[in-house]
């Protein structure tokens, strides 16, 4: 028998049923890779100079880039593996900012769950928290997702 897929099914998410996920500290390398891959070189990301005038007074991540250390994170966590059919709509509000050397991690609350049309699949949304190393919450995002449903034979 081959690998056997971790993914969870639209039936095993049950409201207020939480995710935890593991961290990943952002380093300056991450921010160089991602302003080079988006073609993102704003100077607050990218300039030490520039940033030290800000009031932040140094570089921070791209907050797109948090937002892409989440949906890994989230597949880290395997319980998406074979079983997400579509990432519908993501919601995105920004509270905070990372600095280089913190470290990131989610958390997933299921908030609700719809049946589709087809019996084969169905809808479900969760709140998704971006936590830094202090517990802040620096991203505030809503996630919908089309996942198969458990088939009954």
């Amino acid at each position: 028998m081959g690998y056997q897929m971790r993914g969870l099914h639209w039936d095993d998410f049950a409201p207020e049923r939480v995710f935890y996920s593991a961290s990943r500290t952002i380093t300056e390398a991450d921010v160089v890779a991602f302003a080079g891959l988006s073609g993102d070189f704003n100077p607050l990301h990218t300039d030490e100079t520039f940033a030290a005038k800000t009031p932040i007074r140094t570089r921070i991540a791209h907050g797109m880039l948090s937002m892409a250390v989440a949906t890994g994170l989230a597949n880290q966590m395997g319980i998406f593996e074979g079983t997400t059919i579509a990432l519908m709509q993501q919601t995105i509000k920004y509270t905070g900012m990372v600095r280089f050397g913190d470290t990131i991690r989610i958390e997933m609350t299921v908030m609700d769950r719809k049946e589709s049309r087809n019996p084969k699949r169905g809808v479900v949304t969760f709140k998704v928290e971006i936590k830094n190393q202090d517990d802040d919450v620096i991203v505030d995002s809503e996630w919908i997702l089309m996942m198969a449903r458990q088939v009954q034979e």
